[in-house]
């Protein structure tokens, strides 16, 4: 005999499906939603591209002809609480009242000002059933850029680099230093893909000439930020193409040309992290990824300015000396991979 299935069930295959938007819905959250009708799915959709229909819409458009009937008689299930204003979209609570369904379970709230319980008091106030936190934690997991950016008024900062086993994130200056292994480039590309911004300092930028696209995984490119004070940096470097949007934070002048924006800022008054968020907050990016070099890195690591941090180790290479990796014990270890020899170590701020 069969175990009969849960709402747990139902929510934990609303977080697959929500889990595929990733890399493609920021600055909007990811969710996932399932119909069910006496533990039969006759619908599943999610949130598949930033602008576009929302998971419950999707849902709705997957129902074969045949089952339109039984949405009355059907439970949704939803990760995250049904929007009720309009948006780029028209609001999900009035789609659900229009098909019919009289049911509804909710993984979390919306922390969004426009929403945050008035999507489920307009379903209440209609006579929909509404079921409210069901694996509420892991609903909020897997949007803890988006409840970041909302809750604390900036963006969810990620901190990144490799270092080698003897504790070097580069060789001699002024020499690229490969470190990871082509398995953890591509997982970082994965983790760029989802960060609104990606920002690396002066040297960094001089010396390795990175790109910080996502070029190796399916997703948008984040917007890339270099820090270069002086205006020092030439001009044939990668992130100054015109390819994808830059800005330029400076000391010296405020201008845009083409995709390049450069931002005066007052580099001796105030944290520089802080004055970073509340910039990317007012633009409306929801997330960060700093990718070095060590001096940046460290800043914000002093500044207890960051949420989670991604090291990887290679394990094998030993450089002797060069530039030292962060100095970091402030973390509370998530987890620990192993991609092709490789360790990559996340942590949380404790």
């Amino acid at each position: 005999m069969s175990t009969p299935l849960t709402h747990e069930t139902w929510m934990d295959r609303c977080l697959q499906l929500a889990a595929l938007g990733s890399g493609f819905v920021a600055p909007n959250p990811l969710v996932g939603a399932v119909l069910v009708h006496n533990g039969r799915v006759i619908g599943e959709g999610w949130h598949q591209a930033y602008g576009g229909p929302h998971a419950e819409v999707h849902c709705f458009e997957s129902v074969a002809e045949t089952d339109r009937p039984l949405l009355a008689s059907a439970t949704l299930y939803v990760s995250l609480e049904p929007c009720a204003h309009f948006g780029k979209t028209p609001p999900c609570a009035d789609r659900i009242l229009a098909e019919g369904v009289r049911s509804v379970v909710v993984g979390c709230r919306d922390p969004f000002p426009a929403v945050n319980g008035k999507g489920i008091e307009r379903l209440r106030a209609a006579g929909v059933e509404v079921t409210v936190g069901i694996r509420e934690a892991e609903c909020r997991r897997i949007n803890e850029l988006f409840f970041t950016f909302h809750s604390r008024k900036r963006p969810f900062v990620t901190l990144k680099w490799a270092q080698s086993a003897d504790g070097f994130i580069a060789g001699v200056r002024g020499r690229r230093t490969a470190i990871s292994n082509a398995a953890s480039a591509r997982a970082v590309h994965a983790l760029r893909a989802t960060h609104g911004a990606i920002l690396v300092g002066t040297n960094t930028a001089l010396f390795d000439d990175p790109q910080l696209s996502t070029r190796h995984w399916p997703g948008a490119n984040p917007l890339r930020i270099v820090v270069d004070r002086q205006l020092r940096l030439p001009a044939s470097l990668r992130l100054f193409d015109g390819e994808l949007p830059t800005l330029v934070l400076n000391a010296i002048q405020k201008k845009i040309h083409h995709n390049l924006e450069y931002v005066r800022l007052d580099f001796g008054s105030g944290d520089f992290a802080e004055q970073l968020g509340e910039l990317l907050y007012v633009r409306g990016v929801s997330s960060l990824l700093v990718e070095g070099g060590a001096q940046l890195l460290q800043h914000f690591i002093d500044a207890r300015s960051w949420d989670r941090t991604v090291r990887i180790t290679a394990p094998a290479l030993r450089l002797g000396a060069g530039i030292a990796a962060p100095r970091f014990s402030d973390g509370v270890a998530a987890c620990r991979r192993n991609l092709a020899g490789d360790w990559w170590d996340e942590f949380v701020a404790s």
